[in-house]
């Protein structure tokens, strides 16, 4: 102990946010060195290599074998994925001496498919699993949380290769099946989630999420046993109605309403319904957004939306990927005269014809913004609605975009009860990738017949890193840290 290279601190670092933050740096394990870089000091190295040990043993158990990619990679393989372009500003990009693209790997789907191809031709070679622990890097726009959101990370990612899907499927529950022996032994709470692909691509898709109240993803759960990352609920489109009586739309002079309270409680005062009293739920909100694509095309997006929801950001980027979401601003108004802010409604949108067209605005609408459906929405003036608007009658949006937050009672989509809500820190996501990255690069083998065949893909990825401050965050109290003893 007299000479461990160590030095504890009396105070919390000033950017910590969350206890794993706070206690790795105050008790000697890591030490910042730039937003979302850390050095691994004697005790903080030691806790990481006995989650990579446990890693590697759980992997080597199923009959994967470890191997290493370099970090720095050449821009070709991700340019014939498209990824160079998709991952936008997240992609750490730098160019050699000579002039050459290279960037710093964020993951490596693309290198292990090249060296499977190099290296296999046959069915024969199949199935196979590989894996690696290595370090990656995102360009984060806001690195935060410590070792939780990070610019330079170590994960261990690993693929699996089959000749046909129920080869697929056969691999993919074998790497989950050690994903919950290596989260059991890491001595984590944790839920199995379904989630969304991103930027990865597939089809099945889950995350394995330890349950921590400064946990950056939002999940949900039933009674039933229905559990989801928020951004993976799928709401199933409300039944179409019978609008045969709902009078003609007309336009009223709404004052002093700006809020969706005040616009129900003018509406229910001036403009009463035969049925029933006007609700926030009547209301159809429009919010628009300006979309950023990875080539550098700025398009506008319009979201219609019951009006006692709001839009979820992060469940807008999942839908919208690999565009990147901004909230339209005055400037943005300005240049668009005939989109009224506070008043917007989907007469103002342009809707029909070509997208590119002169005022055109892409516009989808939430599950519940069905044909048949009477709103009260924007009237594209200032102090003024319309109401009785049918959407098929009156107008047609372009789509279904389901972005509006969940809540709390909320039904499950599956219909297995009440969804409440919790929060996690992402520890682990695994893919069934299917194709994607074997056609974009040639990958094929000869099948059982003698017959060329494109091999399915899996990718699993596991936040090592992540994971010692996921336990720091599980198994610290005032005092500070209480490591598991497998750690």
């Amino acid at each position: 102990m007299s000479k461990l290279f160590v030095r504890t601190l009396r105070d919390d670092p000033a950017d910590a946010e969350v206890p794993s933050h706070r206690w790795l740096v105050r008790a000697g394990y890591i030490r910042r060195v730039a937003p979302g870089m850390y050095t691994w000091l004697p005790l903080g190295l030691r806790v990481l290599q006995k989650v990579e040990q446990i890693v590697r043993e759980e992997m080597d158990a199923i009959g994967a074998q470890e191997m290493r990619f370099p970090a720095l990679l050449p821009r070709e393989p991700y340019e014939a994925t498209n990824r160079w372009t998709e991952y936008g500003p997240n992609l750490f990009r730098l160019k050699d001496r000579k002039g050459a693209d290279l960037l710093l790997g964020p993951t490596h789907e693309e290198m292990f498919t090249l060296a499977v191809k190099d290296m296999y031709s046959s069915y024969k070679d199949l199935p196979l699993a590989l894996y690696q622990i290595q370090t990656k890097y995102r360009d984060e726009a806001r690195p935060r949380a410590g070792l939780l959101r990070g610019r330079e990370f170590i994960m261990k990612d690993s693929y699996s290769f089959d000749v046909d899907d129920a080869g697929l499927q056969a691999s993919y529950d074998a790497h989950r099946g050690a994903y919950i022996k290596i989260f059991d032994r890491l001595g984590l709470d944790y839920v199995i989630v379904k989630a969304t692909s991103g930027a990865m691509g597939g089809s099945a898709s889950e995350e394995f999420l330890a349950v921590a109240d400064s946990g950056e993803d939002t999940f949900v759960m039933s009674p039933g046993g229905y559990a989801a990352n928020v951004e993976a609920v799928v709401r199933p489109p409300a039944t179409e109605q019978d609008a045969s009586d709902v009078p003609a739309a007309h336009v009223e002079d709404t004052p002093d309403s700006p809020t969706i309270e005040s616009l129900v409680d003018l509406a229910n005062a001036r403009f009463p319904r035969d049925d029933r009293p006007w609700a926030a739920a009547d209301t159809l909100k429009n919010v628009i957004f300006r979309l950023t694509y990875p080539d550098g095309t700025r398009r506008p997006l319009a979201v219609g939306l019951p009006g006692d929801r709001e839009v979820d950001l992060k469940r807008l980027e999942a839908a919208v990927s690999p565009a990147e979401v901004e909230p339209f601003t005055d400037e943005d108004f300005a240049v668009n005269p005939t989109l009224v802010k506070g008043y917007i409604g989907p007469t103002s949108l342009g809707l029909g014809g070509r997208e590119d067209a002169p005022g055109r605005v892409r516009y989808l609408v939430d599950p519940a913004v069905v044909p048949g459906s009477r709103w009260v929405t924007g009237a594209n003036e200032p102090g003024r609605h319309v109401f009785d608007l049918v959407c098929g009658r009156d107008f047609t949006p372009d789509g279904f975009l389901d972005v509006a937050e969940i809540r709390a009672g909320d039904p499950a989509p599956d219909g297995s009860g009440p969804l409440t809500l919790a929060r996690g820190i992402e520890m682990g996501h695994i893919f069934q990738l299917g194709r994607k990255y074997a056609e974009a690069l040639g990958l094929k083998v000869l099948n059982a017949n003698g017959k060329l065949v494109t091999v399915a893909m899996g990718s699993y990825g596991i936040g090592v890193s992540r994971a010692v401050a996921a336990v720091a965050e599980s198994h610290c109290d005032e005092r500070g840290l209480a490591w598991p003893r497998t750690l």
